[in-house]
């Protein structure tokens, strides 16, 4: 495997996303990371992209412009993957644990080719799933960035998030990326109490709902032929909370 995933227009996609967000942010960029399924080994032909870009401090306005139109831009591309990035900009300061204040960072949902504020990535199993399990597209380790994420405060997060899943999960076809975290909140929610600092693979995260943090055969992002990467549609009762599998 030549690059982070083992697929070429997706590398290429990734490539185009962190020299452009490199250009624009300057001396401002921390680094940039991919997190979620293909952190954990669970992605294939049909998942979002999650991504995150840590700065060393707040987006200025005339950065903020040039992110808008790179996304723009990169949303455009005739490659499948384009139109699926998924990912927030968070200032390192902020990242590192969860801020009472609950500070919106600037997030690209699914689909979308603009950045929005929005909570979606501020939450304790994406800074585990990161910390832990995260892709190093360029930066820092993000264990430099991040502190330990605690088994219990995996749990309260999960106990604190399931009503509105439970609710979710009632309306498969209303149901959105942005309830992904809810869903890996839930999986996480049974972790042994070793499992903050398990690896894939060792056994420590499997659950009776979802197998966080154990890779797939095949270069660590899934066993999906990379020839199938039209994209092709699956049925809703295959698919996770997004409609897309994990």
């Amino acid at each position: 495997m030549t690059g982070p995933t083992s697929y070429p227009e997706l590398n290429g996609v990734l490539r185009e996303l962190v020299a452009s967000a490199r250009s624009i942010l300057a001396d401002s960029f921390c680094g940039a990371y991919l997190q979620g399924s293909f952190a954990t080994g669970e992605a294939d032909v049909h998942s979002d992209v999650d991504f995150v870009v840590v700065t060393h401090g707040e987006v200025e306005a005339d950065q903020l412009e040039g992110l808008q139109e790179m996304h723009k831009r990169i949303h455009g591309l005739d490659v499948p993957w384009a139109q699926h990035l998924e990912g927030s900009y968070i200032p390192k300061a902020l990242l590192r644990r969860r801020d009472s204040t609950r500070t919106p960072f600037l997030f690209l949902d699914n689909g979308a080719s603009e950045l929005i504020r929005d909570e979606h990535c501020d939450t304790a199993v994406v800074r585990w799933v990161l910390r832990e399990h995260g892709v190093v597209l360029v930066g820092p380790d993000p264990k430099q960035l991040i502190d330990p994420v605690s088994p219990a405060t995996l749990r309260s997060e999960a106990l604190a998030t399931m009503p509105e899943y439970a609710s979710s999960a009632r309306h498969p076809v209303r149901r959105s990326g942005r309830d992904e975290p809810l869903a890996a909140a839930v999986r996480c929610s049974d972790l042994l109490p070793d499992a903050a600092h398990a690896r894939p693979g060792d056994g420590h995260l499997e659950t009776g709902v979802g197998r966080l943090g154990t890779r797939r055969p095949g270069g660590g992002v899934g066993g999906a032929d990379p020839a199938r990467v039209g994209r092709p549609a699956r049925p809703v009762a295959a698919c996770s909370s997004t409609g897309r599998s994990r």
